[in-house]
């Protein structure tokens, strides 16, 4: 039978060369992104490897919730109909600000790192169940470790730095990662976390410099977190994008949960935070109130 995949910001860097990991292991990748024409060519760059089945390309801005349920509601529908099973979710999207600003009343990193593929996930679970074994990959960052670790509101307390509270939304995906894999065990349906290591992207590159992203303190230490991001990968989106190929793919995982697959695509212990029960029930209450399943 078909293996499908679906890939968030799937148009360049880690998301790009996840789906052609993914074609060239023989799934039909369904790409996400925002822009059609970045779309187009994405596309067109994996089919040019010549997979088994052709990529396709779907436009959504996953920063606004309205587009995250019409995706959702698009895919399952399409399965539904043609009968094809959903075999593998990718949550690759994540961003970084350097100002605070709000998407739909909510600070944005809280909703494109945190909220956005937790409702896709959340929307999907029906179809990805129908399709067991299936498999849903959420891809996480060693910024977790300088997050805040209070999840009593979307926002923590203290002043805005743009790769703190990103590190904050992703900690709370990761918690939910963890949380989710508990939730589904037995289903068929397998959660992971890859985390991609100290990656050079477009996210990244330059920023660590930016008074704005960096706190006064972190900056003092950034040549020390660097050289140990260095050691963990080598840096390049199609090295970065292994972790997420391996947990979605790998044979050696079946049957297996909750793991966080490291920048080695190697299984390695997560974050003690993220497996703190207290941090999972506050992420799924934020979770819950402010990205609702249904809507009135």
């Amino acid at each position: 039978m078909k293996k499908t995949a679906v890939v968030t910001a799937a148009t360049a860097g880690i998301g790009l060369e996840t789906a052609l990991g993914l074609a060239a292991a023989g799934y039909a990748v369904t790409m996400v992104g925002r822009d059609p024409g970045r779309g187009a060519r994405a596309r067109e760059r994996v089919n040019a490897t010549g997979p088994a089945h052709p990529a396709r390309f779907l436009a959504a801005d996953l920063a606004s919730l309205d587009d995250v349920r019409a995706l959702a509601d698009r895919i399952a529908s399409e399965h539904a109909a043609s009968g094809e099973p959903l075999t593998v979710l990718v949550n690759n999207i994540g961003a970084m600000f350097a100002d605070r600003h709000d998407l739909g009343g909510v600070e944005a990193s809280f909703v494109v790192n945190h909220l956005s593929p937790y409702l896709l996930t959340e929307l999907l679970l029906p179809t990805l169940t129908a399709a067991a074994p299936s498999r849903i990959v959420n891809v996480t960052s060693g910024a977790v470790g300088v997050a805040k670790r209070v999840f009593d509101s979307v926002e923590p307390p203290g002043g805005y730095y743009g790769f703190h509270w990103y590190g904050r939304a992703k900690l709370a995906n990761l918690a939910y990662t963890l949380d989710l894999a508990a939730r589904l065990d037995g289903t068929g349906v397998s959660v992971f976390a890859a985390d991609p290591g100290g990656a050079a992207t477009d996210m990244t590159n330059g920023t660590m410099a930016d008074p704005k992203i960096v706190s006064p303190a972190l900056r003092l230490m950034w040549p020390l977190v660097r050289r140990k991001f260095a050691r963990s990968t080598s840096g390049p989106a199609s090295v970065a994008a292994k972790p997420s190929v391996f947990a979605a793919t790998d044979d050696s995982l079946s049957g297996r949960t909750g793991l966080v697959i490291g920048a080695r695509a190697t299984p390695v212990a997560p974050l003690r935070a993220a497996t703190d029960p207290r941090i999972a029930q506050a992420v799924r209450r934020l979770s819950e109130r402010h990205a609702p399943l249904a809507t009135v």
